[in-house]
């Protein structure tokens, strides 16, 4: 394996990006850098970052590319991404993509994997996804625990979320289409990018990335 190994995950919401990168981070033994979970974690920890990050948030407003910026770096600082990371939610535009490349220098990206699942598909996935208030655990709106509203896991509510609403679905795939399918342009011009059907299962989705992982000699 190269001294880093530096994927990025793209897809729509809904498209499993999520579920591959946690896979992906167990094979290669590198962390699933989400940008959800760094924000979170920067608050809950209460350093000068989180802080700042918080009182952001408080406000209702959202969080700036440069704050983003500033977080990732740090993470990539941390003793477990020394071998590399699995990025889901960053870079969502050409500015956070430029960024990523002055963060990494020479130890850069080494595969950008779009995720291509059909708009209906994931409408369906996020419209009938409900989640844990309490520990962010994911059920479909069928299983016991979103009929109950109740986690099997914590004994938190399980809830469908606000941003799950079809309306709510329909501006947020509208904002990754104006905002994030550049960026699958800016990486195949550099001959980083490579499309997986994720209309599959997830085994069969894993596979597939694996052997693209393999064949291009990365790990």
């Amino acid at each position: 394996m190269p001294a880093r190994l530096n994927l990025v995950v793209l897809g729509k919401q809904g498209a499993g990006k999520g579920t591959q990168c946690k896979r992906l981070a167990a094979s290669y033994g590198i962390p699933h850098i989400s940008t959800g979970d760094i924000l979170r974690g920067a608050v809950k920890a209460g350093s000068p970052l989180g802080r700042e990050v918080a009182s952001v948030l408080d406000s209702g407003a959202l969080v700036s590319d440069d704050l983003v910026i500033e977080l990732v770096r740090e993470r990539f600082e941390e003793p477990d991404a020394q071998s590399g990371g699995l990025l889901d939610g960053f870079p969502r535009t050409l500015g956070q993509a430029e960024a990523l490349e002055r963060i990494l220098g020479d130890d850069g990206i080494k595969l950008c994997i779009n995720l291509d699942v059909p708009i209906e598909l994931v409408t369906q996935r996020l419209s009938s996804r409900r989640i844990c208030q309490e520990c962010g655990a994911i059920y479909r709106d069928t299983d016991v625990e979103a009929i109950s509203g109740t986690c099997t896991n914590c004994g938190g509510d399980v809830v469908q979320r606000a941003d799950d609403q079809p309306e709510a679905i329909r501006k947020r795939l509208e904002t990754y289409e104006r905002d994030t399918e550049p960026l699958l342009a800016f990486y195949e011009s550099r001959g980083l990018l490579v499309t997986v059907d994720g209309d599959q299962s997830p085994d069969e989705v894993t596979s597939a990335i694996e052997a693209i992982v393999h064949e291009r000699g990365l790990a």
